[in-house]
């Protein structure tokens, strides 16, 4: 490969706009958009290479002494690169909550990095911060609802905060736990506050043991991140087991009236709208109630589910959303936007003041930087791609996105329903669902005992992961596997496929064939002979 001579003069041209459209530069970026196109319209896995070889293209542990032009460095980008990514955007690449992207989204990228916008503070986002305020206004509204009266009073409130957008749900959860935290513990009868003087203090002085967080079984592991960031420890995450996928109640007050009463404080629960591995929504209204009985915040984990508020026939799933005391949602999953693109919603305008920070060199009391509220400092205008999707799609067409991936989803468990050959683990309620292969002769197989029951489940564990294996390794479709309880045996675990139906190029056709070709797969494995010679006595 070709190197730049080393000077001033060649770094500088790096740091110029292109004088022309038939730059250099300009081409350059032809030839990147012309293979990225070629790249989007292949299978999941455009080139059969292992992990192990695509590593050796990375190697290399020194900085390079002298640069490549870019057009060269280019070239080594697409070559080792590009031709090794994952296409997201395949309508057969249904295992990840990763999907395609509307096109609009790419000017907009390069606008987003040509700008180079930190919202950190004002003076380097002059803009950006009113727009960012606005679009946490509006997905505020979308959950909670509020009147016009009540967003003219806080959207560009320097005082107050509907929320904090950052890169991701798990930013966003341990924002949300941050400021339950810092108000539980906050400064009182001569008390500094926990942000001042620590847990430590904190809990001295409230007279308790220690603070615990509750959710589901079920729950995101950022939970655990969180509670580890916070200085809460991970002894101290509730996980509370779910009946079936979901977070009782009954349970919920009972294991936190133990908790409170040997010397402790709940201080939060966090309910789920939408579980990352069956998609699955907490009973949202009775988890408030629990809250309120047990005195504790709300939290909401919509990082999936929290889209489904844009549609009128499905918004109901979400019922006693509106009751939280914050909400997470993630606009790079159902709302198709580029990743990196999560935010926490505060029910209260005046929460968010409980974790402010001031610098004098930055961040200025009674300013309207972000950065005094967000756990983030510098980061980019991600809001900017939400606010454009919310203008592009607009509710309506976010609705129509949201109930086609959700009848999707309904239409492929009808189709596993009357499969032989397959058998539906969990039914869809957003857009997951799980399932895995199972032979027509064994589908009685919940009516055995449970011996047999085990010893034949752990045959079709086997053959889920080799299928799911090979699957992948073929590089024509994608599908993921996980491990759940299932109820129908008796919560033992089992080896499932995991899908998730958000893109929406992908078709009836398409799951029918993956289907066939998990299928064509399975007949070819040890796994699948083995099963074949059992004959169940039920």
């Amino acid at each position: 490969m070709s190197k730049a001579e080393v000077s001033l003069e060649h770094l500088y041209k790096v740091f110029t706009k292109p004088e022309n459209n038939d730059s250099t530069l300009a081409k350059i970026e032809r030839h990147l958009s012309d293979n990225v196109s070629d790249f989007l319209s292949q299978h999941v896995v455009t080139k059969k290479t292992s992990l192990e070889e695509i590593e050796q293209d990375f190697m290399e542990h020194c900085v390079p002494s002298e640069p490549d032009f870019v057009s060269s460095h280019a070239q080594h980008l697409l070559d080792n690169l590009v031709a090794h990514s994952v296409n997201t955007y395949s309508p057969t690449f249904i295992g990840h909550m990763t999907s395609a992207l509307p096109y609009f989204h790419l000017p907009l990228a390069k606008l987003l990095v040509g700008l180079n916008q930190n919202l950190v503070k004002i003076e380097t986002s002059k803009a950006f911060t009113p727009l960012e305020r606005q679009v946490l206004g509006m997905m505020h509204n979308l959950v909670y609802q509020n009147d016009a009266k009540f967003y003219d009073k806080y959207i560009h409130s320097a005082r107050h905060s509907l929320g904090a957008f950052c890169s991701g749900g798990t930013i966003a959860n341990i924002t949300a736990l941050w400021v339950a935290r810092n108000k539980l513990l906050g400064p009182q009868d001569g008390f500094a506050g926990v942000s001042k003087l620590g847990l430590a203090a904190a809990y001295q002085h409230a007279n308790i043991k220690s603070l615990g967080v509750m959710s589901s079984k079920r729950g995101h592991y950022s939970l655990g991140k969180a509670v580890d960031v916070l200085g809460i420890g991970r002894n101290n995450m509730l996980t509370v087991a779910s009946e079936p996928h979901v977070l009782s109640p009954e349970a919920a007050l009972k294991v936190g009236k133990e908790y409170q009463e040997q010397g402790n404080k709940l201080l939060a629960i966090v309910g789920i709208a939408g579980t990352t591995e069956t998609g699955h929504v907490d009973p949202l209204d009775e988890l408030a109630d629990v809250a309120k009985e047990l005195g504790t915040w709300f939290h909401v984990d919509a990082a999936w589910g929290g889209a489904t508020l844009f549609s009128d026939k499905h918004r109901g799933v979400m019922s006693g959303i509106e009751q939280a005391d914050s909400v997470t949602i993630d606009a790079h999953k159902q709302m198709y936007v580029p990743m990196g693109a999560g935010m926490t919603l505060f029910k209260n305008p005046h929460d968010a003041n409980v974790v402010r920070h001031h610098a004098q060199y930055i961040l200025r009391e009674g300013s309207k930087d972000l950065g005094a509220t967000t756990l983030e400092g510098s980061r980019n205008g991600m809001a900017l791609m939400v606010y454009s999707s919310l203008h592009i799609f607009g509710k309506r067409g976010y609705q129509l996105l949201i109930d086609k991936a959700i009848d999707l989803a309904n239409s492929f468990a009808q189709m596993i329903n009357e499969h032989d050959d397959f058998e539906l683990v969990t039914s869809p309620v957003l857009s997951l669902l799980t399932y895995r292969i199972t032979p027509k002769h064994l589908q009685n197989l919940a009516q055995v005992d449970a011996p047999t029951q085990e010893k034949i489940n752990s045959t079709i564990d086997k053959l889920s992961v080799a299928v799911q294996k090979q699957q992948r390794e073929a590089g024509k479709s994608f599908v993921s596997r996980t491990r759940i309880e299932a109820q129908k045996y008796q919560d033992h675990a089992i080896t499932v496929f995991r899908v998730v139906l958000a893109n929406p190029l992908t078709t009836k056709q398409d799951l029918v064939n993956i289907l066939e070709e998990q299928l064509r797969i399975a007949k070819n494995t040890r796994s699948w002979k083995t099963l074949s010679k059992i004959t169940l006595n039920t």
